[in-house]
């Protein structure tokens, strides 16, 4: 099938836009053009104000792309001192959308939309939902959410831009999803890729055969996931899964997104300007070691964020891709820097954990990972669900299960930890992202704390 897409036909259908192909010098001058622009257009606002007045920089100041480092950082926490639109730089009737993070733990981050900012964040999609697969005689099941989160909302508007068909199925209701894949023999799916794994299981157990749906494609996002995961849900589903990656506080899915070779994520440098950093010291990482993901806005009208720490951990690549795009590629998210546990001086990501899980046959992705501190040392408890297949009332059996998994979690991460095995359909299943980590050290501080003052 990759032959199909890429080896024959004509050079111009293997692209969306020609950006995917601009030389990297041409890049790098369009990139610069963006920034300076940014820089202008932003320096009077709430967010940045102080800064641009203590500083004086202006656009004209920033003289190559280095000079980014000269401009200010923004985070999540800033948003939301500036909440609604301390970042709003159009006049209020001019907005045509507004997106945002949920608010389950604060007020949401909002994002303004003009409407061209509309029509450019579905050509972005659209960039990499044609660069895997997708063409205008498809129909495309689109299973999140729709509201506030970016990610419906940016996979429809980028699959109508290709002109394919779209089942707006939302998310939830698994059996009536694959009713749906069955009954209008859907091309394509898109989902967080924890609920694509629910559907996955779902569609094993009921007996359907993967050559019994028409599925080609999927692709995920919104959470972090690991090369293990895609390999089971392909072999599930018998499809090609992709990743693409976005946020909601730069533009929403976007960012970048994998070609049909699954070699990384091209990022789409016409719009964002991306640096890698030391979450620590924030200064540069060298190539291909991870870092924290900080985004630059080069082209959007409502909103434009300078260097906004996204908190992601990723490596970036600027090697030839097989496609022949020459954007810079980031590899998959390996987890965040504020998800990230420190556990007997061990950094911990739950994605590490769930690469250790998909190693041992008989183990799903369904875990979560409990951080206590009940006495002077931590302790970690991973608690795992068992295949049906593998679930067995014979001591010995599982007795060697538990050393195969606790073997693969040491190997992996370094670190001995509790194990709670589950029984086959007994975890939580998630619709949206999945929630695979709970710190539990601070509550046990708290609690022991109160309890010294009685």
């Amino acid at each position: 099938m990759a032959e199909a897409i890429y080896e024959n036909l004509p050079f111009e259908n293997l692209y969306w836009s020609q950006m995917e192909t601009l030389p990297r010098e041409e890049m790098r001058v369009l990139q610069l053009e963006r920034l300076r622009k940014t820089v202008d257009k932003v320096r009077h606002l709430p967010l940045y104000r102080e800064f641009f007045e203590k500083t004086k920089l202006s656009g004209d100041d920033i003289r190559s792309l280095d000079d980014i480092r000269r401009l200010p950082f923004t985070t999540k926490a800033q948003l939301l001192e500036n909440y609604p639109f301390g970042h709003l730089l159009i006049p209020r009737h001019e907005i045509a959308r507004i997106h945002g993070s949920s608010g389950t733990k604060s007020k949401p981050t909002l994002m303004a939309y003009t409407r061209k900012d509309l029509e450019t964040w579905a050509n972005l999609c659209a960039r990499f939902l044609y660069a895997g697969g997708l063409r205008s005689n498809h129909l495309v099941q689109v299973s999140f959410g729709y509201g506030l989160f970016t990610g419906g909302f940016g996979l429809h508007y980028g699959i109508e831009c290709v002109g394919a068909g779209i089942l707006p199925a939302a998310a939830g209701n698994t059996p009536r999803q694959i009713m749906f894949m069955q009954d209008l023999k859907t091309d394509g799916l898109i989902a967080t890729p924890s609920y694509a794994m629910n559907i996955a299981e779902t569609v094993r157990d009921m007996g359907i055969k993967p050559h019994e749906l028409a599925l080609k494609f999927a692709h995920f996002g919104a959470e972090a996931w690991t090369e293990e995961m895609r390999q089971v849900i392909e072999n599930l589903l018998g499809i090609k899964a992709f990743n693409n990656y976005g946020l909601s506080e730069i533009l929403g899915p976007s960012i970048s997104g994998e070609c049909w070779y699954q070699n990384g994520m091209h990022i789409q440098e016409d719009n964002f300007l991306i640096e890698c950093l030391d979450p620590e010291t924030l200064e540069p990482v060298p190539e291909g070691t991870p870092g924290e993901l900080v985004i630059t806005n080069l082209n959007k009208e409502a909103t434009s964020l300078l260097r906004y720490r996204t908190r992601d951990i990723a490596i970036l690549d600027s090697s030839p891709c097989r496609c022949g795009r020459t954007t810079q590629r980031m590899g998959r998210i390996v987890g965040r820097s504020d998800d990230m546990v420190v556990v007997r001086g061990v950094n911990l990501f739950p994605t590490q954990i769930e690469e250790a899980l998909l190693r041992v046959e008989g183990v799903t992705p369904h875990f979560l990972i409990k951080v206590e501190r009940p006495g002077a040392m931590d302790e970690i408890t991973v608690q795992v669900e068992i295949q049906e297949s593998h679930f067995s009332d014979k001591m010995s059996d599982m007795d060697e299960l538990r050393r195969n998994i606790l073997h693969q979690i040491q190997v992996v991460t370094g670190l001995r930890v509790k194990l709670e095995l589950a029984a086959p359909q007994t975890m939580q299943r998630f619709v949206g992202k999945a929630k695979r980590l709970e710190d539990l050290r601070d509550l046990h501080n708290v609690q022991s704390s109160q309890g010294d003052k009685k």
